[in-house]
């Protein structure tokens, strides 16, 4: 399965599909009594329901070749809701990876992560150090770290910069995020501490583009995902457009540590192609390889997680 494009046919993957879950609307439904369960808030998302992870699972896949999308990464997006996404990879081994959003500050989450990766086949962690209010110089960061850098093939996800959740401000739930933890550059001393261990910040750093693309040019197992729709670029002075920052940022750590990702997350919208061809469009006209966008496109991940 490829894609055709103007460098010729690709095989796509994509670096950042949210899974949402029967399990995700569940822990929604909880939030205020007036929800009264999962498919009333799918419902009053606009969300088709999913009856279970497995029908999810069929639905993306079938999704994906409509777009002829050979892969994609799944995340979990409530913590550790390794059996949704597991359900998926067993489901389709060939199709989809997962990393499952955690806690480090969570009772076991050592434990989790073995049995998640055990029975799950996860591939790893996405942490969100501003919603969980957590420091990633904290000693149970680095625990977590190293049980995982045990593991073959080791991928870690931390999201940066500028955090918004959409569907918790369509329902009203409030959003208590802390800012003092969103700075890339939090990831250094990690990174360096684990050089087996491959980091991926997403959205370019969602507005912390100098200090992601500082923290890369140091670690050489720092990635960058190219996924959202980068309305982050306002807070970029003298630098408001997504070609400039795909310029510098092949500039700074090149072809093989970007990674195309969509953002899509939830049926009926489900992938979100504008994202894609936006991003091809930008690196036609940039004039990048055809070897260097089979890299960004799909080839970037594989390596990390095939």
């Amino acid at each position: 399965m490829t894609a055709e494009t103007p460098w010729g046919p690709l095989e796509i993957a994509d670096a950042h599909v949210h899974f949402f879950s029967p399990a995700l609307l569940k822990a929604l439904s909880e939030q205020k009594p007036e929800f009264q369960d999962a498919e009333n808030v799918a419902k009053l998302l606009g969300w088709d329901f999913p009856t279970s992870p497995e029908a999810l699972a069929y639905r993306w896949a079938g999704e994906l070749d409509r777009h002829n999308v050979q892969r994609a990464m799944l995340i979990a997006s409530i913590p550790n809701d390794t059996h949704s996404v597991g359900a998926a990879v067993t489901k389709y081994p060939d199709r989809f990876s997962a990393v499952y959003m955690t806690n480090p500050m969570m009772p076991s989450p050592d434990i989790r992560l073995e049995a998640a990766i055990r029975e799950d086949g996860v591939s790893g962690i996405f942490l969100f150090p501003a919603m969980h209010h957590f420091s990633m110089h904290d000693p149970k960061v680095r625990a977590l770290i190293q049980v995982l850098a045990g593991h073959p093939k080791p991928l870690v996800y931390v999201h940066c910069g500028v955090l918004s959740v959409g569907f918790r401000k369509k329902l009203g739930l409030p959003s208590p995020f802390d800012m003092r933890y969103s700075n890339p550059i939090d990831l250094h001393e990690l990174a360096s501490s684990f050089p087996r261990v491959n980091f991926v910040i997403p959205h370019f750093g969602a507005g912390y583009l100098r200090e992601a693309l500082m923290v890369a040019d140091l670690c050489p197992n720092v990635y960058l995902d190219t996924s959202s729709s980068n309305s982050w670029l306002k807070y970029l002075p003298g630098q408001n457009s997504l070609e400039s920052v795909f310029r510098q940022a092949l500039d700074v750590v090149g072809p093989k540590r970007l990674l195309f990702g969509s953002d899509s997350s939830f049926f009926p919208r489900g992938w979100v192609k504008g994202v894609y061809d936006n991003q091809v469009e930008i690196l036609s006209r940039i004039g990048i390889s055809a070897d260097d966008a089979a890299a960004i496109f799909g080839g970037n991940l594989r390596r990390l997680t095939i």
